[in-house]
């Protein structure tokens, strides 16, 4: 991999106003934003963006599954009330300024070096790219769990910062808008993972920059109430019985960590069981 000095650091500087050029150059004058600092100019970017994929996301996906396959995959006394969605947004919207602060702060990193990323993927080849991915989620992926977990094990935890998300704990009352809405540090704490795995494991930016804002979509995704059957996805069939026992599916991404720690609940079994 490339040296860390000065220029090739210089590659992520580069990246991270092309972000900015991307977003903010259709709503603010180039010369307006480009005078705010540096942190500013992030913040503002991620903020713009992730609004708008939350709502974009949101949206869509309550169209297609309310409306257009309406009674098809929620039955309509499982549906959320408008209210209850408005209520979600509400709760996301306010969290959503803070949530910002981490995908700025992990760029504020990665600029200055500290972090183990690199800028592309010719610097290691795509095998070691798909080797780093995979050990990045698994990262990932072990993080969320255990702080997901602690959320719910540890008492003050839960009830000053978790309780906030799960309000919703029926079907007909969690929708794709709930995915995002949490106090802002709880969601803060459930996407540390994404940063500490920067440290850990050499991480090509762009994707560490996807992912977290892929975070909005799938989080929309496992929210539905939709179950998709595709092992070992921890989908929303999973999820659903999280929010209804609160003991049970922690994972994030796969059932791999709830399988190993004892805390896996399949819905297969759960509807043998009902039926």
């Amino acid at each position: 991999m490339a040296g860390r000095g000065a220029e090739y650091l210089h590659q992520f500087v580069e990246e991270t106003d092309w972000y900015n050029g991307i977003v903010l150059d259709g709503l603010l004058p180039g010369v307006a934003w480009r005078r705010l600092p540096r942190p500013l100019q992030s913040w503002l970017r991620n903020y713009i963006g992730a609004t708008a994929l939350y709502f974009v996301s949101g949206f869509l996906w309550c169209f297609y599954i309310y409306y257009l396959k309406r009674n098809v995959y929620v039955p309509k006394d499982a549906r959320p009330s408008n209210k209850a969605m408005i209520l979600q947004i509400v709760v996301a919207m306010k969290a959503m300024p803070w949530y910002c602060v981490l995908p700025t702060l992990s760029e504020c990193m990665v600029e200055n070096g500290w972090t183990r990323c690199f800028s592309s993927i010719r610097e290691v080849g795509w095998p070691a790219y798909a080797v780093y991915l995979m050990t990045y989620l698994v990262i990932v992926e072990f993080g969320i769990y255990w702080a997901h977990r602690e959320l719910h094990d540890i008492k003050p935890l839960y009830k000053y910062l978790h309780a906030t998300h799960h309000v919703y704990n029926k079907q007909n009352t969690l929708s794709p808008f709930a995915g995002l809405a949490f106090h802002p540090l709880d969601g803060i704490l459930q996407a540390v993972p994404h940063v500490i795995a920067l440290f850990l494991v050499p991480t090509h930016f762009m994707t560490h920059m996807l992912l977290l804002f892929c975070e909005a979509v799938w989080t929309a995704n496992i929210h539905d109430c939709v179950h998709g059957k595709v092992w070992p996805v921890m989908g929303a069939g999973y999820h659903t019985i999280h929010h209804t026992t609160y003991r049970h599916n922690y994972g994030h991404y796969t059932v791999w960590m709830d399988w190993m720690f004892g805390t896996l609940r399949d819905p297969e079994e759960e509807l043998e069981k009902a039926e």
